[in-house]
Order: structure tokens, then sequence, then C-alpha cells
């Protein structure tokens, strides 16, 4: 063996798949999906576990709702012949503003304890902490709907359950909490974001307003099921749209950060 041969540094080993694969894909990729559904239900459970202790996100948005309900429907009472003409406006613009007080938490409390940083640290894709406060979210907000829907039949004398209706309610909700998890991201480390977040929010949330008032109008009328239809695609369409928009952005946000 000569002395060039003896001197000579040992190649380096091959790196492995794993190596070469991005963390990010790596993340997303292994362990397949029911990991990651596994780390979305984590999430989701923290949050739940955390609401169910403290009693903040769910108590304070029922509050608003109901209170908002009956104020409205002692304003309407006077000056509007019939309850059915503004029951469905009533029940969107109570889902739009009460839902805010609870998107508020999403990544509030964690930035309010110093934990935030520890929970983008987590061994995850980022996605799946996006999906976990999503699922969380959309609890609360189904559970204040629940609340809402008797309150104003016996407020309006209309009934809202119908099985339509209660679907549109719950796409509605699911493309609310889409957006406002994402814009609660986006102002989770700014000192006025409970401000903000209305301000980015609700102008984005027209659509599925328009839509959700639309919805329920078209059901209490007694208009073609044509009509319904359109709607619900309307609702569902935003829902996909921004969901996957979420999907791809959640990251970058926190790159920015």
């Amino acid at each position: 063996m000569s002395v060039t041969e003896i001197s000579r540094p040992a190649a380096a080993p091959a790196a492995t798949e794993a190596e070469r694969t991005p963390p990010t894909v790596a993340m997303r990729t292994g362990g397949g999906l029911i990991a990651y559904v596994r780390k979305v239900w984590a999430i989701t459970l923290k949050d739940l576990r955390a609401e169910f202790r403290a009693k903040e996100v769910v108590l304070t948005m029922a509050a608003f709702s109901i209170l908002a309900v009956i104020v409205f429907g002692l304003a309407f009472d006077i000056r509007v012949p019939e309850s059915a003409m503004v029951a469905p406006g009533v029940l969107w613009v109570t889902i739009l503003f009460g839902g805010v007080l609870g998107l508020n938490r999403a990544f509030g409390a964690e930035a309010d304890r110093g934990s935030l940083a520890a929970l983008l640290l987590a061994p995850m894709d980022r996605s799946a902490i996006y999906f976990g406060k999503l699922v969380a979210g959309l609890i609360f907000m189904l559970i204040v709907d629940a609340l809402v829907l008797p309150v104003i039949l016996v407020i309006f004398d209309v009934n809202l359950f119908q099985p339509l209706n209660l679907l549109g309610i719950l796409l509605g909700s699911l493309g609310y909490v889409a957006v406002g998890t994402l814009f609660a991201a986006l102002t989770a480390n700014t000192r006025a974001r409970e401000s903000m977040l209305p301000i980015l929010l609700l102008p984005v949330m027209v659509p599925v307003f328009v839509a959700g008032v639309g919805l329920s109008a078209a059901l209490v009328d007694g208009r073609t099921m044509d009509a319904v239809l359109r709607w619900l695609l309307v609702i569902g369409g935003y829902d996909l749209l921004f969901l996957t928009i979420a999907y791809l952005v959640f990251d970058m946000i926190w790159e920015e950060a």
C-alpha cells in the first residue's frame, strides 16, 4: 500500500434516503396518513382539554351570541312585521361576530403563555398544527351554533332546524374557522391581535355570509331546491379553496415570523 493510499481520507458514506428527504416532506410522508391524523388529533385534544379546564372560549362565545340574538329580537320586534324576514340574517351575523371571540384564542393562548415557540418546534408538520387547531375551533363553533338555534326559535318563532340549513351552517362554520385559524396564526405575535383579526377576517368572509343568508332565507321562504343547492355549492367551493390555500401557506407564515 502506497503512502498516497494511506493518507487519502476515507470516502463519506452515501446519504440514506431519509437524510436526502427534506424535513417537511419526511414529516408529511413518514408514518403515513394514520400517523398524521394522530398528530392532528393530539393538537385538537390539547385545545379541548385546555378549554375544559379554563372554560373561557365556549362560554364567552355562547354568552355573546345568545345576548346578540336577544338584542336583535327586541330591536326588530318594534319595526319588522315578520320575524322570518330577519331571522336568517340574525343567525349568520351572530355566527360571524361570535366566532371572532373564539378564533382570537386559537394561537393567542400559546402566545400569552410563551409556549408558542415550543408548539412550533414539536416534531410534526406544521400543517398538522393548523388542522388540529381547525378541528378544535370547529367543535367550539358548532357547540355555540347548537345553542343559538333554539334561542332563535324562541325569540323569532322561526324553525331553522332544517337538514339543508344545518348542512349549510356546518359548511359555513368550517370555512369560517379555516380562514380564521389562518389569520389567527398571522396575528398571533402582534400586540393588537384582538382588533387586527376581525379587520382581516370579516371582509374575506363576505361570500360565506351572503351565501349563508341566501341559503337560510331560501329555506325559510320555501323556494326551489335549485336556489338552495346553488348557495350550498358556493359555500362548499369557498371551503375547498381556502382549506387548500391554508395548507399550502401555513408553513410560510412562521418562516416569515
